[in-house]
């Protein structure tokens, strides 16, 4: 297990695998399923320690084989500890993303599955401001300037879409979901961040009114991007 005991608080004092289990959350009246993705993130604590516990599945073809177990290689490389070190690291650089609380895994034999805990950013997902309405202009500069301070610092997001962006009512863009996510020299991957946003952004406007993603509303966002 990892931890920063600071974001533990309280909790730090019986810290054990009991944490990640949703159900004991649920026995508190404190969990929440989070909308969306596969069933396996959820809000958890108390107002003065919301939290978002995420347990990691698999996706596409491999899920089939395993829902949630990964091939052991190496503690260093448990998804859920490369996460919450990138998170810490992004974190202290003043960085827009979750604070990292706790990761967890449990291993058998030549597999294991993983837990993260994050400090709760209390936002909506971008998707869902589109569904409410269209964005101004601003708001539009303002997603392409919070991806482009990712992209300066070299951190190349894995799944870069219009439900890991958040917006929170006094305007900052926060990015979440690092999983796989990794510091990389510059290059092309960059480009491949963007293209994976805005396929992100068309295939959920489809939807929607016209007017909630134009050709306009990514110039906005782009013209950000090259700004910040």
């Amino acid at each position: 297990m990892l931890a920063d005991p600071h974001s533990l608080g309280n909790a730090r004092q019986d810290a054990s695998e009991a944490l990640f289990d949703p159900d004991y959350w649920a026995a508190r009246g404190e969990l929440t399923a989070v909308s969306g993705g596969r069933g396996s993130a959820w809000f958890a604590g108390s107002a003065a320690h919301a939290w978002v516990l995420r347990h990691y599945r698999r996706g596409g073809f491999m899920a089939r084989i395993s829902q949630d177990r990964y091939w052991w290689s190496g503690e260093d490389r448990v998804r859920s500890f490369t996460e919450w070190r990138l998170l810490l690291d992004l974190s202290q650089r003043g960085l827009s993303v979750p604070k990292p609380v706790a990761a967890f895994y449990r291993r058998e034999r030549w597999t294991y599955s993983c837990d993260l805990i994050t400090e709760r950013i209390l936002a909506q997902p971008l998707s869902a401001a589109l569904n409410a309405r269209a964005l101004a202009a601003p708001v539009w500069r303002a997603v392409g300037a919070a991806v482009a301070r990712l992209h300066r610092y070299g951190v190349d997001h894995a799944d870069l879409n219009a439900h890991n962006i958040l917006l929170d009512a006094a305007g900052t863009v926060s990015v979440i979901d690092f999983d796989r996510g990794q510091l990389r020299a510059q290059g092309a991957w960059s480009s491949r961040n963007l293209a994976r946003l805005k396929h992100s952004l068309h295939k959920i406007a489809a939807v929607m009114p016209p007017d909630r993603f134009t050709p306009a509303s990514w110039a906005e966002l782009l013209a950000g991007y090259r700004v910040d």
